[in-house]
């Protein structure tokens, strides 16, 4: 057996996919570390794909960026918010990923002229990601989530990496957490167990016995339906764990916490069971809960319709709203039916407004339409990435008069390319993992707006852009009433500009929202919320 000091939680999905593993994985690490263990997750994604990099947000929503300049699931987003502790490129590992490794090492002669396959190369490969963390002796318990459904063809070689796991490290170092539906029959009248019998069925058949269940459902389990699953699924009666519809994913620890999930899963890995001490994380639920006044924020971009496109913005308002008290309502307004016409009906209700971050042409009259009419009406304005970008063209447009301004990224011909491409991606061609990304420091110029508000002149915060500030145009566009007042010191990239004659109006090249958590609201959201509540009290 494998000498193992820390311990393993795997966590699986069954019936159906998009039932919350992630959600259930970072609640159940953050009763764990507030019980003084450290914890952390990792996600296992059995796409093709290298990184969610190069996924349109239709089919993966966010990607989410790490320190280190990992572009990553959405989910290390929910880890880090939730344990308000820095991921890295080795909490998430894909497929793809993992069959490059293998195929690199065969090109080098590393299997010695051996067959390579599935079986023992690539589930050795992936035992070795999933393990990198917990030697690394910072953790005491790993939970890794695998993602997609058992079942699913491209999840086999995960599946069977965590059979050979458990058998290697023994049960009182690797244990299994089944997440499965429990559907409800209206015509029936009856919640259903047999779907997740045939998906713990299913892990069986790949030699992988669940320790745990955890079922979403939309309503109580009874007695008798728990007793039922616990006999039919090979697991103790305890271990029987009730999932909930909730109203906020951050009632999940909680609910975890009543249900006895974390003592099942600290008696099984022969760890001590103590109270979890939530007092902050419950004062944020309570602030959240109770809010004393409530704002209308306009967030435009061009993937509102699927709202995990912004994850980490709408997480980043939740944080922000319950430290000042202030319920944030978000109208999502889709920046391709932003025109001239239409622009003060969508806009002129609204306490404030968040220009999105996003790629391509689409979308972006629209987003600069927005931005004049906030400048004009003294609205604030928060313009994140290409929300920024926009924010230097509208002002470049309508307040120099450059009325063919643009970015280079949407029209190569324009005569005043007030945003152009980077030095340093000039002579890039492959699109994965190429551009400026990671967290970079950035100085704040003294007495600026930003310098007050996060009482510091250095920062480091994450990026994730081709394109930059032209700085020929910075001595124009600054005598003309918008400042530059960040920068990064190395580069003299602009990462920063505010117009100090407006209440509240700030773009940032970088992404601010990816460093917002429960514990630690980011100060840019909370100033923001903050300007939206005082600008509508003076309405």
């Amino acid at each position: 057996m494998t000498n193992t000091t820390t311990k393993y939680i795997f966590v699986t999905g069954g019936v159906s996919s998009s039932l919350g593993k992630g959600i259930i994985a970072a609640s159940l690490a953050k009763l764990l570390q507030a019980q003084g263990y450290r914890a952390t997750i990792q996600k296992l994604d059995p796409y093709i794909n290298i990184d969610p990099g190069t996924l349109n947000p239709y089919e993966h929503g966010e990607c989410y960026v790490t320190d280190d300049g990992a572009e990553t699931d959405l989910d290390l987003g929910h880890y880090e918010r939730f344990l308000n502790v820095p991921t890295s490129q080795a909490n998430n590992v894909t497929t793809g990923r993992i069959y490059q490794s293998v195929i690199d090492k065969e090109r080098r002669g590393e299997f010695l002229g051996k067959t390579v396959q599935v079986i023992p190369h690539i589930t050795d490969e992936i035992k070795h990601r999933v393990q990198i963390l917990g030697k690394s002796g910072d953790f005491d318990i790993v939970i890794t989530e695998i993602g997609g459904t058992v079942g699913d063809i491209e999840s086999l070689p995960y599946i069977e990496a965590v059979r050979q796991l458990k058998w290697e490290m023994g049960n009182e170092n690797a244990l299994v957490i089944h997440l499965t539906l429990i559907p409800y029959l209206s015509a029936a009248g009856e919640l259903k167990t047999k779907p997740t019998q045939h998906s713990v069925k299913t892990l069986m058949e790949s030699g992988v016995q669940a320790d745990i269940l955890v079922c979403r459902t939309e309503h109580e389990l009874s007695d008798g339906i728990r007793t039922k699953l616990a006999r039919f699924c090979n697991v103790k009666r305890e271990a029987v764990i009730q999932s909930i519809d909730a109203s906020t994913i951050y009632d999940v620890p909680n609910l975890m916490l009543e249900e006895g999930l974390d003592k099942v899963v600290l008696q099984q890995l022969n760890l001590e069971s103590h109270t979890p001490d939530l007092t902050l994380w419950n004062t944020f639920v309570t602030k959240h809960k109770n809010p004393k006044s409530e704002v209308v924020i306009g967030l435009i971009g061009k993937y509102v319709e699927l709202q995990d496109s912004y994850k980490s913005i709408l997480e980043s308002f939740i944080h922000a709203g319950a430290a000042n008290e202030v319920k944030v309502k978000v109208e999502s307004i889709h920046s391709e039916y932003l025109t001239p016409d239409t622009v003060a009906s969508k806009i002129a209700h609204l306490d404030a407004v968040l220009v999105a971050p996003g790629f391509g042409e689409r979308g972006v009259e629209g987003k600069i339409e927005a931005i004049r009419y906030v400048r004009e009406h003294q609205i604030p304005f928060f313009g994140i990435c290409l929300g920024m970008q926009m924010a230097i063209i509208e002002f470049s447009r309508n307040v120099l008069g450059l009325k063919k301004a643009n970015s280079f990224e949407m029209d190569e011909s324009t005569p005043d390319p007030v945003i152009a491409i980077m030095e340093a991606q000039k002579k890039v061609t492959k699109k994965g993992g190429t551009m400026r990304l990671g967290a970079w420091k950035c100085d704040l110029l003294e007495n600026s707006q930003v310098a007050a508000i996060y009482n510091n002149t250095s920062i480091m915060e994450r990026h994730r852009h081709r394109y930059e500030f032209n700085n020929d145009y910075k001595v124009q566009i600054e005598n003309a009433g918008m400042k530059a007042t960040g920068f990064n010191p190395e580069t003299g990239l602009v990462e920063i500009i505010e117009i100090s004659s407006h209440p509240w109006f700030v773009g940032v090249q970088y992404h601010p929202e990816y460093k917002s958590t429960v514990a630690n609201p980011h100060p840019l959201f909370l100033a923001f919320i903050k300007a939206a509540l005082k600008y509508k009290t003076n309405k």
